[in-house]
């Protein structure tokens, strides 16, 4: 078998930084994989202390 290198997209939790491939390209997922947010996808209004 051949080695082949492929770029691919990924997300990133704006909460965690967790980084992940999802299953389906064409639908966003409703919460992160890692830290389980629903708020995966915004940013903090203010930093955490």
């Amino acid at each position: 078998m051949a080695k082949v290198k492929l770029t691919v997209w990924g997300l990133r939790c704006e909460r965690c930084s967790h980084e992940w491939v999802p299953r389906d390209p064409d639908e966003e997922p409703r919460v992160c994989p890692k830290c389980k947010s629903p708020y995966w996808n915004r940013p903090r209004k203010q930093a955490k202390k």
